[in-house]
């Protein structure tokens, strides 16, 4: 069975960094497409931050992140991480993976199949 672990998540100040990474386990390298993050504000709904093909790395992001995000992948070891800086306090949020078998589109919450439990992000000032 697929499972998907976040972990990283905590407490920054405002213009630095985190790392989080999302470990991907119980499933056929071939049979996903992409790996993608998401948000979720206080009171607010889920959103995409990110996602990365698993076959070709190809990488995509919200407006918001381009610049300050980047996600990559480990195949070695099945993790796939998501390396934040310059931080704001608008990047408030539980993030979380979810992997798809279908390869688009990357930003709707419908098309992932599997989620991980989530992270917390805080960033003050």
């Amino acid at each position: 069975q697929l499972q998907l672990v976040e972990s990283g998540g905590g407490s920054v100040q405002a213009g630095g960094s985190l790392r989080l990474s999302c470990t991907v386990s119980g499933y056929t390298y071939s049979s996903l497409c992409m790996v993608g993050w998401f948000r979720q504000p206080p009171g607010k709904e889920r959103e995409g931050v990110g996602v990365i093909h698993t076959r070709s790395s190809t990488t995509y992001y919200t407006d918001s992140v381009t610049g300050r995000f980047t996600i990559s992948r480990d195949n070695a070891e099945n993790t796939v991480s998501l390396q934040m800086n310059s931080l704001k306090p608008e990047d408030t949020a539980m993030y979380y993976c979810a992997s798809s078998h279908s390869c688009a589109p990357w930003d709707r919450t419908y098309n992932y199949n599997s989620w991980g439990q989530g992270t917390q992000v805080t960033v003050s000032g």
